[in-house]
């Protein structure tokens, strides 16, 4: 999955520098030595990926024509729990789903589905659910909203930075050391350890490939 929208995200390091006062997790600290205070956590990002988060249906199989469609709906409102008290990372996702139909006669029950990935290092798959979000039209209702969940677990372990990357990271460096203006980061090795243990939580509504193609050229 390429060039994923974030909506709800946890970075995994701030570049901001804190002059003065008390530093912040993620900040650089400049008063008594270059270092990164903290990285992040082992709970994951959440997020929907690209041309997922909305889906037409139209009334004539094939069709794309805006005369002939019969419902959309869109991914909202994306929030996430997360508990990291055991050995395995437990994240709920939350999202609302805003619909709208284009015929308005009578009540109505539309059944959407929608998946649910963990992503590692921004590219392999680890897991991947399919669920369905029912949404109900009342008689002569245009819109309508409905609530959906899924949750997934994550090692621990396989998130947990090891403990001499983690050291490198954060290190402190002071003016004069030799690797004082050397970004951490810029190690091969060290972006490899952050990719590996590095997981999304990804939700989206499970299109075919004619609903993907469509999302991506309208």
């Amino acid at each position: 999955m390429n060039a994923i929208k974030r909506i709800a995200t946890l970075s995994l390091l701030s570049g901001a520098a804190a002059l003065g006062g008390c530093a912040q997790d993620g900040q650089l600290v400049l008063s008594d030595g270059v270092g990164i205070t903290s990285v992040r956590g082992v709970c994951p990002a959440v997020g929907v990926p690209d041309y997922t988060g909305d889906i037409t249906t139209f009334r004539t199989p094939g069709s794309t024509l805006a005369t002939d469609m019969d419902v959309t709906a869109s991914i909202t409102n994306v929030r996430s729990t997360c508990d990291d008290s055991s050995a395995k990372v437990y994240t709920n996702a939350t999202f609302d789903v805003q619909a709208r139909r284009f015929d308005t006669r009578g009540a109505r029950q539309v059944q959407l589905p929608f998946f649910s990935t963990v992503l590692r290092g921004g590219s392999t798959v680890v897991s991947k659910r399919v669920g369905t979000v029912t949404v109900n039209f009342a008689d002569g209702a245009e819109r309508a909203t409905a609530s959906a969940q899924a949750g997934a677990f994550i090692d621990r372990a396989a998130a947990t930075l090891p403990d001499d990357v983690r050291r490198q990271i954060t290190r402190r460096r002071k003016a004069g050391d030799a690797d004082a203006a050397l970004d951490p980061l810029a190690d091969p090795q060290v972006k490899a350890a952050l990719d590996r243990a590095n997981f999304e939580v990804l939700v989206g509504f499970q299109l075919t490939r004619d609903q993907l193609a469509y999302n991506a050229t309208r």
